[in-house]
């Protein structure tokens, strides 16, 4: 959902000029496409984006300028990943982007606010909910980028 929302607002503003990509930190799902639930909820919302699963790896660090990650696992892992200081540099939760909560700090025990829960399993009104979480912050994230 969120390389879904990142990528068409970022095309409402820039055309052509942002290029969004999205992978895992796993290798459960390499192939796949978006989750049913997910899919629905970013189109019932207006967004289009086409997603096949890949896996992130310390070569994704040579081909992006920034790297987004959901949690704090999954940010722990790609910073384990990162070669070097400039790697590390390029590594944020996306919600450190969220005007609400740009004053935690992600080393913090405050840090787990910045998460955007995974909704797999859940009902549709979880997926909403992160919906609007990814929202936030991707504003956030485009005003600073702006």
């Amino acid at each position: 959902m969120a390389a879904a929302v990142l990528h068409n607002r970022a095309e409402a503003r820039w055309p052509g000029q942002i290029i969004v990509s999205s992978s895992g930190t796993s290798n459960y799902h390499i192939g796949d496409g978006a989750h049913p639930s997910s899919q629905r909820t970013w189109r019932n919302a207006g967004y289009t984006y086409d997603h096949t699963a890949k896996q992130f790896t310390a070569r994704s660090f040579e081909s992006q300028d920034l790297i987004l990650t959901m949690d704090l696992s999954n940010r722990a892992m790609v910073l384990t990943a990162a070669k070097s200081e400039n790697d590390r540099q390029r590594v944020f939760l996306l919600r450190q982007f969220d005007p609400e909560l740009q004053n935690i700090d992600p080393v913090s025990r405050e840090a787990n606010l910045l998460q955007v829960p995974d909704p797999w399993g859940e009902e549709i009104e979880a997926y909403q909910e992160v919906l609007h979480m990814i929202e936030s912050a991707v504003a956030g994230l485009l005003n600073e980028i702006r």
